[in-house]
């Protein structure tokens, strides 16, 4: 059995933790609400324009916006992979990274398939047996729509120069705060409604009227979906993040406060174990003086 000392040690140790990581959840949940928030107000305004994005998309023959629609064979493709800067939150980067590697290797086997990472965590792994063409880790140091527009249009460029033929997103989407999943989303090329998921009665929903011109409005509101969806994205991490993050810690927590309760117990038998050595020394001593 271990000394006293020891065990002193170590339940002061586990409570130390134990008060990191309890703060750790305490700041993830406070960041979780104002990320949520941002991500539930986004979504139906996000959705609404690629629904429409991708209603257009079947009628974009020969105008400016096809660029971003145009269907090429598959030679290179670009993966963006959006992670965090910091660990500690379970599955979170792992899962993202898992998947990447999925499509790398399972997905495009024969292609050549290139990484631009968001979050020090993916780039860190990747790089190791990957190309990452570029990495950005600033992003979430001040995360705005005009920050992510620069990247957003920089990835915009590379489908349109010819550079890549695919663009694929590789990310957690927030579902509440236990649980994110991880979600692969084509950005470039567009990806059309299927048609035999339009449903009949629905038709008139999808027959715009253009004004001032279908041109003009194809011009400007492409890119500003794409724009807004790349935006959602990095959004959909940033509360799956804190979630995860908070629910990692909660258990951690948890178990640390389940470990100090055991060493606690361990503490007071050995205490009294060398107590009750120390009286029965005594008591033998005494006995041997009276003999």
């Amino acid at each position: 059995m271990a000394n006293l000392k020891e065990i002193r040690n170590r339940i002061s140790s586990v409570s130390s933790t134990m008060q990191i990581t309890s703060a750790m959840k305490m700041v993830s949940a406070a960041k979780l609400k104002k990320a949520q928030d941002a991500i539930t107000a986004m979504r139906p305004y996000a959705d609404k324009l690629t629904e429409l994005l991708q209603n257009l998309s079947a009628t974009m023959e020969g105008d400016s916006g096809s660029r971003y629609a145009e269907q090429r064979p598959i030679n290179k493709v670009l993966v963006v992979a959006i992670s965090s800067n910091r660990g500690l939150a379970g599955a979170f980067n792992a899962n993202v990274i898992k998947e990447s590697r999925n499509i790398a290797n399972d997905a495009y086997p024969n292609k050549e398939v290139h990484f631009l990472t968001l979050g020090k965590k993916a780039n860190d792994v990747l790089k190791k047996g990957y190309t990452v063409v570029e990495n950005n880790n600033a992003i979430f140091d001040d995360l705005s729509y005009e920050n992510v527009e620069v990247i957003a249009e920089h990835v915009m460029d590379l489908f349109t120069k010819g550079t890549y033929d695919r663009v694929e997103l590789v990310y957690n989407s927030f579902k509440n705060a236990a649980t994110q999943v991880v979600v692969r989303e084509q950005f470039l090329p567009i990806v059309p409604l299927q048609e035999q998921n339009i449903q009949t009665t629905n038709a008139a929903q999808v027959d715009y009227i253009f004004e001032p011109s279908k041109e003009e409005i194809v011009k400007q509101l492409i890119p500003k979906a794409l724009k807004t969806q790349f935006f959602k994205g990095i959004r959909d991490s940033v509360a799956s993040e804190h979630g995860a993050r908070m629910t990692a810690m909660h258990k951690a927590t948890d178990n640390a406060t389940e470990l100090r309760d055991d060493l606690k117990l361990k503490y007071n038998k050995a205490r009294q174990a060398s107590i009750t050595n120390e009286i029965l020394e005594i008591v033998g001593g005494a006995e041997a003086l009276n003999n």
